[in-house]
């Protein structure tokens, strides 16, 4: 049987997979087992910061495997508190959580904010406020906060205590705070799976500006737009505020699973011992590759990130068959006249592999991603969209 064969026989059908079968590869090319080589501008969903076998990487997770690769939390471990250090060093935030996902890294921040409202409000202030079209996860708890009905039609009733207002309409959100008296927000400010849609930044200040006011929990979903992806570490610094919470994982450990609550200082201690856990959070491996991502992401780097957006902008504005591009530094949107799948897969058939989001082609690639290459990526997706 083919591998295609197989994955049908043995992996459930969660998935609808493009027909390329990957083999290896190296910094941002894949090769498959056709025998061809693909530019890689989806990097893993956003996860592979540094490409396919940086050597640098490679490095610190061997070396932590030839030391311990889990100890569990019930003891110390180095590579996972240095990556807390440095995450609240680069970010002015107090204190971190490590799960496995961004999933988990939301139901943390969730759990922060009610936890935190019981103890100062009381018990009847739960209600979590999130935005229409945004996507925070797939477990029961984040598709509630999910503010696309799409994802909640087969798996009700979900957690309850969720309630979704536009975005960019501030009227709406302080709307639902009257009514509802919650205990936190929780935001993309670039709606990823919702396709690629950046939130105003004037709602978001405000929104800010009332948490505050209000000692609501103010929440950031970094999942897909953290750890460098936007010309910025974390997407939130574009718009000079600082979260109560933001939550991260995809690129952070260029690879391995991990995901981070990171908590200030409104919430730095609404944890105590019992209150949450994880097996695999934390673990050496996925810290060890972590901290080797993050302390490359430096401000070379990211001013690299916003020049390589603008050259997306200047090889495909104005493109026949392009209508626009949304997005910050390398998390972009391409609207195309044709449907996006089928400028996805003819693309795929010429070696590029781009990602879809809603009806637009969307490119997350790796973040060191030689300019040539990128831009051949692009000459190709132009094409394809003719």
């Amino acid at each position: 049987m083919s591998i295609f064969e197989l994955d049908k026989e043995y992996v459930a059908a969660t998935y609808k997979r493009f027909p390329v079968e990957i083999t290896s590869g190296k910094g941002s090319v894949y090769y498959g087992a056709d025998g061809k080589e693909y530019i890689d501008l989806g990097s893993g969903i956003g996860v592979n910061a540094f490409g396919v076998g940086d050597e640098e990487y490679k490095k610190a997770v061997i070396g932590q495997l030839d030391k311990v690769q889990h100890t569990s939390n019930l003891y110390y471990t180095e590579p996972c508190v240095k990556l807390a250090e440095l995450l609240c060093e680069r970010t002015g935030m107090k204190r971190v959580f490590f799960g496995n996902s961004g999933a988990e890294a939301n139901e943390c921040a969730i759990k922060a904010a009610r936890k935190y409202a019981d103890e100062k409000k009381g018990s009847d202030c739960f209600t979590i406020i999130t935005l229409v079209n945004s996507f925070h996860g797939r477990t029961l708890t984040t598709l509630a906060a999910t503010g696309q009905d799409k994802f909640h039609e087969l798996f009700r009733p979900l957690t309850p205590g969720f309630v979704h207002v536009p975005a960019g309409d501030l009227e709406a959100f302080k709307k639902a705070c009257e009514e509802t008296n919650p205990a936190g927000f929780l935001m993309e400010c670039i709606q990823g799976e919702g396709g690629v849609l950046p939130v105003d930044a004037d709602y978001i200040r405000a929104v800010r500006k009332y948490c505050d006011e209000h000692d609501i929990v103010f929440m950031i979903d970094e999942v897909q737009t953290g750890n460098g992806r936007t010309g910025k570490l974390y997407s939130y610094m574009h718009f000079d505020i600082q979260p109560d919470v933001f939550s991260t994982a995809k690129g952070l450990a260029g690879g391995l699973p991990i995901g981070a609550c990171v908590l200030g200082e409104k919430v730095k201690n609404v944890f105590g011992p019992g209150d949450h856990g994880s097996t695999f959070g934390g673990n050496p491996v996925s810290c060890a590759a972590a901290l080797s991502i993050l302390s490359r992401i430096d401000d070379t780097l990211l001013e690299s990130v916003t020049r390589k957006g603008r050259l997306v902008h200047e090889l495909l504005d104005g493109r026949p068959g392009i209508e626009s591009i949304t997005g910050l530094g390398l998390m972009l949107g391409i609207r195309t006249v044709k449907p996006a799948g089928e400028v996805v897969a003819a693309a795929i058939e010429k070696g590029v592999l781009p990602l879809l989001a809603k009806d637009k082609v969307r490119l997350l690639p790796p973040l060191n991603i030689p300019e040539e290459l990128l831009a051949k990526g692009c000459k190709i997706i132009a094409e394809c969209a003719e």
